[in-house]
């Protein structure tokens, strides 16, 4: 039960249409008066939440915040979910030690950083590909999100993980519609359908894979295996959409982010253009400044213990907002500020401590490679709508635009 020492839950509607034009200035508000705020969630429910950086960083770090409530929390408890859902609930970001140190151990067999280095290749072709494609617009338009910052790491991670072409565009459904149900029952009925059609889908892949293994990481995530011990068939499923959760939704954020940051300031995309070697830091302040994931996924205390002169206590529910710790003044110089040239850049955009996000090595790399290529072999880009018009996704997790319309 949540316990305020200084003021009444605030109510704030995650879920608003316009929630992410105003989230940054909110968040900013919130800072300035403390690091962590009692609540009152859109889906009726209390929580701490927690926006100055020092306190998200402790946070992600400090194992007494549980990413599993089931001991804690049991109305939270994942057997409770529909069937459809409980079958992607048994994953890295679902777990705590010591069940999260053994599923990462053998994640860790299948996903390598050898096996992301080779990926170099394969992504600037399919960067080359794409903008072949919108580079033939008659009428010299096109939609970023749309035509390049999606196909990429679909294409990507379903070459990844063996997904045929034709199947590709399933997989995007499936994804939006698993991060559609988070902290949102309602919409649970809505999208059975296409998690009953991702679970069979997978079940038909897996036995595939088990009569004819590939070298693609659902064969390899399949063999998997550590003093005798396998990923269990709920937990295949479960790391499956994890990956293509976090390998593809999260790169699409963070390439559509960076076009339309870099778009915003011309002289910082001057400044990019004039030395490319300063890609790496670009592609980090990017991650810091329009941050693709806004909100980690949900804790529960686990214990009660004082934290920020709040008092946490069992089973309460904590939402640790990374989107708010990337532009506090109380770690970054002028945070509201764009600046490819940011030394040192310590954000948090794929978390800390034993949940830092696998895939990071993977996004940056599409990073890296897509965004210099966009703006070379489209040197006069603009954006094609009126900011106050800005279509970002009504996502609660995530922050990045549905549509990035632009000429050349």
């Amino acid at each position: 039960m949540l316990q305020s020492k200084t003021i009444e839950p605030l109510s704030i509607d995650f879920f608003a249409p316009d929630f992410k034009e105003h989230a940054l200035t909110i968040y900013q508000g919130l800072r300035d008066q403390g690091a962590i705020h009692p609540i009152q969630t859109p889906w009726d429910e209390p929580a701490w939440f927690i926006v100055q950086y020092d306190a998200v960083q402790i946070a992600l770090k400090d194992q007494k915040f549980l990413m599993s409530p089931q001991t804690v929390a049991p109305e939270h408890d994942a057997n409770h979910l529909p069937e459809e859902l409980d079958y992607f609930s048994h994953h890295l970001l679902t777990t705590d030690p010591p069940e999260h140190s053994r599923l990462r151990t053998l994640v860790h067999k299948a996903f390598t950083p050898r096996m992301i280095a080779r990926l170099q290749t394969t992504v600037e072709t399919i960067c080359d590909q794409l903008l072949d494609e919108v580079t033939r617009s008659s009428n010299h338009t096109a939609d970023l999100i749309t035509q390049y910052a999606f196909p990429i790491p679909i294409i990507v991670i379903s070459d990844m993980l063996g997904i045929p072409q034709k199947d590709r565009d399933l997989f995007r459904e499936w994804s939006k519609a698993m991060l559609s149900v988070v902290n949102r029952p309602e919409v649970q009925k809505e999208v059975r359908p296409q998690l009953i059609a991702l679970r069979n889908y997978l079940t038909d892949l897996f036995v595939e894979r088990r009569n004819h293994p590939q070298e693609d990481l659902v064969s390899a995530l399949i063999e998997a295996e550590d003093n005798g011990d396998r990923l269990s068939e709920e937990e295949l499923y479960s790391m499956i959409m994890l990956l293509v959760i976090a390998g593809h939704e999260t790169t699409v954020n963070l390439i559509g982010n960076g076009i339309y940051a870099l778009l915003q300031h011309p002289d910082q995309l001057t400044l990019l253009k004039k030395s490319p070697s300063l890609i790496n830091s670009t592609v980090e302040e990017i991650l810091r400044y329009y941050s693709p994931v806004e909100m980690a996924t949900n804790r529960w205390g686990g214990e009660a213990f004082s934290f920020e002169g709040q008092t946490i206590s069992p089973g309460d529910l904590v939402l640790i907002c990374i989107g708010s710790a990337n532009r506090d003044k109380r770690r970054f110089t002028n945070p509201d500020q764009f600046d490819i040239t940011r030394h040192p850049n310590p954000h948090l955009a794929f978390g800390m401590g034993i949940h830092y996000c696998l895939g990071a090595p993977l996004a940056r790399l599409e990073g890296q490679i897509a965004l210099p290529r966009l703006f070379d072999r489209l040197p006069n880009l603009q954006l094609d709508f009126k900011e106050e018009s800005l279509p970002w996704q009504q996502d609660f997790l995530m922050r990045g635009l549905t549509h990035l319309p632009v000429h050349f």
